[in-house]
């Protein structure tokens, strides 16, 4: 993800897989005091999860490539 990093890279990846893991739960899983969904929130966490998948599978794990 970032080729500057060097050595750091791993930690690196590891940080942010974790904050990205976090925001697409928290804002997927996130009910008003009604027990709805918002779908600002929804669609950021998705987007969030899209990074995280991105990362763990082409820069954490090196399972696939993507362009």
């Amino acid at each position: 993800m970032f080729e500057f990093a060097g050595a750091w890279e791993g930690p690196i990846n590891i940080i942010f897989l974790v904050a990205t893991g976090a925001i697409a739960v928290h804002a997927i899983r996130h009910r008003d005091k009604d027990g709805k969904s918002d779908s600002v929130r929804l669609l950021f966490g998705c987007i969030a999860a899209v990074f995280f998948m991105l990362v763990l599978f082409q820069d954490v794990l090196g399972v696939v490539k993507f362009s």
